[in-house]
């Protein structure tokens, strides 16, 4: 058995340090924050890997992990189908996984408050102070703590966030407040929007209590629109009373003159049932989106791991997926060569190329939404190859091309 450190309390930590745990490690988890982390995120697209890693941890997985859908659509600006494919799968949310792994890792292993100050290691062990004074020492840590990573800054510095030139309105609206039509043509379904250069895409969640029952349920959407950096971004980052937020603006200080804005906006460009979404959505909130891309995961006794390592642009729609991934692949190695370096670095050689083939098709998928539209016409028949390439290539299983190292289609 052997003690090991997880810097980070959010899924991804949340992962390794329950899959290690039922390896037998002693294992402590430091989180900066206090208190439920429940609230943060939105939606999420499970993947078959993503119920293997649930298993691993310890979660029995089965239907009310989230809600089922059959099929995508893709709706013009006068809300009628512009094309539409058959696509089973389980839309869940940030909630129900951390409610599920949180619950299932012992109180007394997750520390909270623990904000990182400084990391250092020797040829035995690691050792972590904390601005509260304390300090831990394990024989391997394993850092999960975002991407404004603290031990990723100490031990690889270089590695920094990328804007990506856009941003992303994110919120969830009640299914009972939503009209007829919409529930008709659209809650039921991944569903897609394509003004020029924009992309509109959600899904029907579980609602208040992890409610998956029928008239209980929320949507959950994702809005992709340019924001320039040195201006729309800064102006988007501001809330109403002046105070800017360079890192991300918390979901409850966005400017009401923003949202109100955004829903105008939606009105004039996008299919009505997202508009009547947007409309009835409470709180919408904002996110940045970045690319995070590594090209060293290990050092020495250290591994990072989730958005610590790699940020894919959501469209991917794999990023909580991934982080199971790379928690179960951390285990194996362990388990095979012990608590050493040599478990980390085998990690690091199963894992590293994959994470850069996640960003580099993330990248990919944000290039064609950024494109698609800005050149030739926007007649009915181009709309429809955009809906159908959209459709057929946004948050899917990409494990076999990942495997094949073919996450990028060959003529990008």
């Amino acid at each position: 058995m052997a003690k090991i450190l997880v810097i980070g309390g959010s899924l991804g930590g949340l992962f390794a340090a329950n899959i290690l745990l039922r390896e037998g490690h002693d294992v402590t988890l430091l989180e900066k924050a206090i208190g439920s982390l429940d609230g943060r995120g939105a939606g999420i697209v499970t993947h078959d890997a993503l119920a293997d890693a649930l298993s691993e941890a310890g979660i029995q997985v089965d239907n009310s992990l989230g809600v089922a859908v059959s099929k995508r659509v893709t709706l013009g600006i006068d809300g009628e189908n512009l094309g539409e494919m058959q696509l089973p799968q389980i839309l869940t949310s940030w909630s129900r996984l951390y409610h599920l792994l949180k619950e299932n890792f012992p109180n007394e292993r997750y520390l909270q408050g623990k904000n990182v100050k400084v990391v250092t290691q020797d040829s035995n062990s690691v050792q972590v102070s904390c601005e509260d004074g304390s300090t831990y020492q394990a024989e391997l840590l394993i850092a999960s703590d975002g991407i404004r990573s603290t031990v990723r800054s100490q031990v690889a510095p270089n590695i920094q966030p990328k804007y990506a030139g856009y941003i992303a309105w994110r919120g969830v609206c009640d299914e009972s407040n939503l009209s007829n039509y919409t529930l008709e043509t659209l809650f039921n379904y991944f569903g897609f929007c394509l003004p020029n250069g924009e992309q509109m895409l959600g899904y029907p969640v579980a609602g208040p209590g992890n409610d998956t029952r029928p008239g209980k349920r929320r949507y959950n959407f994702v809005w992709y629109r340019p924001a320039s950096e040195e201006d729309e971004l800064v102006k988007l980052l501001t809330d109403a009373d002046g105070h800017y937020y360079p890192t991300g603006i918390p979901p409850l200080k966005v400017s009401w003159k923003h949202i109100a804005e955004m829903r105008t906006v939606a009105r004039d460009i996008l299919a009505p049932q997202y508009a009547e979404i947007l409309e009835k959505t409470p709180s919408p909130f904002l996110q940045t989106i970045y690319d995070v891309c590594s090209e060293q995961i290990v050092f020495g006794r250290i591994a990072l791991m989730g958005d610590a390592a790699f940020v894919g642009r959501p469209h991917v729609g794999m990023g909580v997926t991934k982080a199971g991934d790379e928690a179960m692949a951390i285990a194996r190695h362990i388990a095979t060569l012990g608590p050493t370096p040599e478990a980390l670095e085998a990690y690091s050689k199963e894992r590293l190329k994959l994470g850069q083939q996640v960003v580099a098709r993330a990248q990919y998928l944000g290039r064609y939404m950024q494109a698609q539209g800005s050149k030739g016409s926007r007649d009915s028949n181009s709309l429809r190859r955009n809906a159908d390439t959209v459709m057929a290539e946004t948050a899917i299983d990409i494990s076999t091309l990942l495997v094949a190292g073919k996450a990028v289609p060959e003529s990008h």
